[in-house]
């Protein structure tokens, strides 16, 4: 069985029926997202349980060996040369088990959203897209699908028409905006329904984000009325 990893759970109100998983970038925390929680309008939506991860630290080849919080290795700066592929798959089981504890709460994949930033944007779309059940949504904010030559066969169908929301600073100097438009033209190639957004910032979060990401939440979030 795959530990849990350590987490910080907030719950806009008692006795939350959705849940979204936010995964941060290399050399963070769990705590870099938890104070995004009361910027977000969400009054429209039920009560919801954020789970913000930590993940773990080992030595990361691009930054000359140093020890910090990763999901994964980075060997080049480009991304994509030598990808670490097994730590890749260890943190998607990491997240897997994050997504199951859930479950076994009483919250259906339905009411639950994968979100990420950065290295945490490309485990969100690596391990929901790979989900074997449907999830409510994917948040996908200045990173890039990961491992994208294996991602053709080994996608879940459970979640080809799964929203996904992705953001991206035009002058992100990290994450070349260009890696991130390649992911969203390949997911878009096969078929999801991506809803691509831009903003003038750097490596970072931009207030307009924060009021786009609350719509989405709401909207995915939100039950409909029949």
């Amino acid at each position: 069985m795959t530990a849990l990893l350590p987490h910080i759970q907030i719950e806009t109100a008692p006795n939350p029926s959705v849940a979204v998983i936010w995964l941060h970038g290399l050399g963070a925390d769990g705590n870099d997202f938890a104070a995004l929680v009361p910027e977000l309008d969400l009054s429209g939506c039920p009560a919801i349980r954020f789970i913000f991860p930590h993940a773990p630290s080992m030595p990361v080849t691009i930054n000359g060996g140093y020890v910090m919080p990763a999901w994964y290795d980075i060997r080049g700066a480009d991304l994509t040369s030598r990808q670490d592929e097994a730590g890749i798959r260890t943190s998607e089981r990491a997240i897997v088990a994050l997504i199951a504890r859930e479950i076994a709460r009483g919250i259906p994949p339905k009411n639950i959203v994968l979100a990420g930033f950065s290295q945490g944007c490309a485990m969100a779309l690596h391990t929901g897209l790979r989900f074997p059940q449907a999830l409510a949504g994917i948040m996908a904010m200045s990173g890039y699908l990961p491992l994208a030559e294996h991602f053709a066969t080994e996608r879940a169908p459970a979640n080809a028409h799964t929203p996904i929301f992705m953001a991206h600073g035009n002058q992100d100097p990290v994450v070349d905006p260009a890696r991130g438009a390649a992911s969203r033209d390949l997911l878009t190639r096969l078929g999801y329904p991506v809803e691509w957004h831009s903003y003038p910032m750097p490596h970072s979060v931009h207030p307009h984000e924060v009021a786009d990401i609350a719509v989405f939440l709401t909207r995915v979030l939100t039950p409909e009325v029949v």
